[in-house]
């Protein structure tokens, strides 16, 4: 049977949105009528990727919720569901959005429940926002009847994630934007500076220094080729990217990234923490264990990790311990399948899982300001260092000529 997105008027006013299965649009209208809503727009929906249904007006515009956007959504909801209907909460979250699309996602989802449909239900309508694992521990809280605290451990859970994300960043920002203004500045000097410095020595008659050589046939070799270094780089980067796509190779080279002394070190130590901090939560939800490693699984972006989880998974399903899987997985920090093991010793699971994710966050911003202590002068060193041997090349043929001066 076909689908009809819609948009409409109920009888207080209110804008009303969703989709509506009939034969033809007439039935599709006189359905909506008996509901007692005016139909201001009514066209067809289509499929979408086999998920979800849209109308054809909004396949060409941006329809997905940002993370910072759902998580915030998480919160208000949490707070509102404890003190109005769920209808109510989410008719005023979605009133208050300034962003046009995320009006669009939240009316759509709150159409869903208007028309009787779980909230979970409906959220899946709006699969690009809200990820398997989150409408997983929603339909948990409404089957348990503690959609509330649900929301509220979710809102926990993807604040907690969030701030982990931007520290990462921040730690990074700062070191590439070092790094690549002190490349800007010595390619500014070899291609603008040097050229013009080195025609004051052309008729002097003398050999010049091997280093003063050098950088000239350096300076010149950017100045005339620099374009193609830049359709290099960009012929490069196409091809990385093919690459990447390609599963073997990406598993090759994300098990080279974790074979790295630091950087594999940080891969697997943020990702301990977040699959222990997900785990947690889901567990004192009343999730059973095994979805929701299946569910933290596919959240999962380096694939030998990937792998390892899914192992993980099918090591609690045919009956083993989640720290037994931790342990013959091999790859995640002692500390996390201790504390995994006493969990499932005392039957806090959900409490030890937490602990484990907060250690191996503090070990993360621990380990992130020492390595950036390091980087930090590392590069201004290295920068100062090719800035000092362009300025000496430039002095060398000055001090020759002071000498031959001297000499006469």
């Amino acid at each position: 049977m076909p689908d009809f997105a819609y948009v409409g008027l109920d009888t207080a006013g209110r804008e009303k949105s969703g989709h509506v299965r009939a034969d033809t649009s007439e039935e599709a209208r006189a359905t909506l009528t008996q509901r007692k809503l005016y139909v201001v727009k009514l066209e067809p929906a289509v499929e979408v990727a086999g998920t979800r249904l849209v109308s054809r007006a909004s396949l060409f515009s941006r329809r997905k919720m940002g993370v910072k956007q759902v998580t915030l959504f998480t919160r208000q909801l949490a707070t509102l569901v404890t003190v109005s209907p769920l209808e109510e909460a989410l008719r005023t979250v979605s009133r208050q959005a300034e962003r046009e699309e995320v009006r669009r996602v939240l009316g759509n989802v709150h159409a869903g429940v208007v028309e009787g449909l779980r909230l979970s239900d409906a959220m899946a309508r709006e699969g690009g926002s809200f990820p398997p694992l989150y409408r997983a521990m929603v339909a948990a809280g409404e089957a348990s009847g503690t959609l509330p605290q649900i929301l509220e451990r979710l809102a926990n859970l993807m604040e907690r994630q969030a701030q982990v994300r931007g520290k990462v960043l921040s730690t990074l920002a700062y070191p590439i934007i070092l790094a690549f203004f002190a490349a800007f500045v010595v390619f500014a000097l070899m291609i603008f500076v040097v050229p013009k410095v080195v025609e004051q020595f052309q008729d002097v008659g003398q050999q010049l220094p091997f280093l003063t050589r050098a950088v000239i046939g350096l300076s010149n070799f950017l100045a005339a080729w620099w374009w193609a270094l830049l359709l290099g780089l960009a012929v490069g980067t196409f091809l990385w990217i093919q690459a990447m796509k390609d599963e073997g190779f990406r598993m090759k080279f994300d098990r080279f990234l974790l074979r790295l002394p630091l950087v594999g070190r940080l891969i697997r130590d943020l990702h301990a923490a977040r699959m222990a901090r997900t785990l947690s939560t889901m567990v004192a939800s009343r999730l059973p264990l095994l979805e929701g490693l299946k569910l933290t699984t596919e959240t999962v972006h380096n694939r030998v990790l990937r792998a390892a989880s899914a192992d993980i998974a099918e090591t609690v399903r045919t009956g083993g311990s989640l720290s037994g899987a931790l342990r013959k997985a091999g790859i995640f920090p002692p500390l996390l399948v201790y504390l995994a093991a006493s969990g499932e010793a005392s039957g806090k699971l959900d409490v030890m899982l937490e602990r484990a994710a907060d250690y191996l966050e503090r070990e993360f911003d621990a380990f992130t300001a020492t390595a950036l202590s390091l980087l930090e002068p590392a590069i201004i060193i290295f920068m100062g260092a090719v800035v000092a041997l362009i300025v000496l090349s430039i002095l060398l043929p000055i001090l020759q000529l002071d000498t031959l001066a001297g000499n006469l």
